[in-house]
């Protein structure tokens, strides 16, 4: 049987909804129930939850609708840089590792699975995610609920091979301080990696959630890059050059580079660990709210390590209250957070606030604004900055009548 195309096929004809998940006793999705918000990608754009373009796909994680931690792969966001997916032999397909080794070295699918794996637990998150422009009620694939702003992002148990033993297999020369990796889909989508990260805790899988990789996901194999910005996470790997400095690959340059006013109106080119971020998925912007219990619940992660704590306020970040963190934490994961309130039918603002293991805490948005270099009335032009690594607390508001709406540049 070919896995590959027959995940293709089923990818994309995939139709049936998600079942939502009651986390509060009175939320509900305006205009309709939560499990019929549709998440997945269809071929006639456009629809909300997926993006086309001649070389691009988009599809977003509904954050909203499932429990804990672990996303089903089926909901799994996905970033295509190309108009199709590849048609991959895994019997055929080939890593190939070369440049300032002693041994370059091509392993099969067998032989990779032949060594010492691992099976961890890490969120990918693109490194647009949340980003201001997301926040768009205007744009049909934009703006709420959730799964529109911050759904490009997802965790999942990935079980594969460490960047360890195969440059260990290959013999890393002391020169090769940097990787650049190339996937087999057409466009060749290339990242680049430090040797030190590399040996640290990335690795290549070839499961997710205990199944083999799905083709959006990059069957057969693909990089993971614990807690650094998707695009490390190279998919369809069949590349891996060792080289002596840093490469500046067309999407690190072009498509992943950003002006920044705190850089002088220069760009940043490299964008490695995420900050410590966290969102509200359940209440949150569309849903509505009818006075009484509801427990407010979400999703915290941190690309430096565990989740420590998240602080809950209930009126726009005046007070705040540490909520509960479902066990066990991972480092680089997804951490489920929960908190009792009761709503007595006035406005309210709900905020989530994470600190990781480091100390580091989440900033506001002024923060992340002055840290930038920015200021706050630049969120208001009609056309906002194209910002990535965006972690700035989100803003739901509770109005009167329990409709809830995105904040965030209010």
């Amino acid at each position: 049987m070919d896995i590959n195309k027959s995940d293709r096929r089923r990818f994309l004809k995939q139709t049936a909804a998600v079942a939502g998940v009651a986390a509060g006793a009175a939320l509900t999705v305006r205009g309709k129930p939560a499990s019929a918000q549709d998440p997945h990608v269809h071929t006639e754009p456009p629809r909300r939850g997926a993006r086309y373009t001649i070389d691009h796909m988009t599809h977003y994680t509904p954050l909203q609708d499932y429990a804990g931690i672990i996303t089903p792969p089926r909901l799994h966001f996905m970033q295509q840089h190309s108009s199709e997916f590849p048609e991959i032999d895994a019997d055929q397909h080939r890593l190939t590792i070369h440049g300032l080794v002693d041994r370059p070295l091509s392993f099969s699918m067998d032989d990779l699975k032949r060594l010492p794996s691992v099976s961890r637990i890490h969120f990918v998150e693109c490194h647009g995610n949340s980003s201001p422009q997301i926040h768009n009620p205007q744009n049909p694939n934009m703006g709420l609920p959730v799964q529109y702003i911050h759904g490009m992002a997802s965790c999942s148990e990935w079980s594969g091979v460490p960047f360890s033993v195969l440059l260990n297999e290959a013999g890393l020369q002391k020169e090769g301080t940097w990787l650049v990796m190339e996937g087999a889909d057409a466009g060749k989508f290339s990242h680049t990696l430090p040797v030190g990260k590399a040996l640290d805790d990335c690795f290549v899988a070839y499961n997710q959630n205990g199944d083999p990789l799905r083709v959006e996901q990059g069957y057969p194999i693909r990089a993971i890059v614990p807690g650094w910005e998707g695009p490390h996470n190279v998919k369809y790997l069949r590349h891996i050059k060792v080289v002596d400095e840093p490469y500046n690959t067309w999407n690190e340059s072009m498509n992943h580079s950003v002006v920044r006013p705190d850089l002088g109106g220069k760009a940043r080119w490299y964008h490695f660990q995420w900050g410590p971020k966290s969102v509200i998925t359940r209440p949150s912007g569309g849903m509505e709210m009818r006075k009484g219990y509801v427990q407010i619940t979400g999703l915290a992660w941190s690309g430096a390590g565990k989740v420590a704590k998240v602080d809950i306020s209930v009126d726009g970040g005046k007070t705040w209250k540490e909520a509960r963190l479902d066990g066990p934490v991972h480092t680089k994961a997804h951490t489920r957070f929960n908190f009792d309130w009761e709503w007595n039918g006035q406005e309210a603002m709900l905020l989530s606030r994470t600190t990781d293991e480091t100390g580091d805490v989440q900033p506001s948005l002024a923060e992340l604004t002055e840290h930038w270099g920015m200021k706050m009335s630049d969120w208001h032009e009609k056309d906002r900055p194209r910002a990535i690594h965006m972690n700035a607390i989100q803003p739901w508001k509770i109005a009167r009548d329990g409709s809830i709406s995105d904040a965030m540049f209010a």
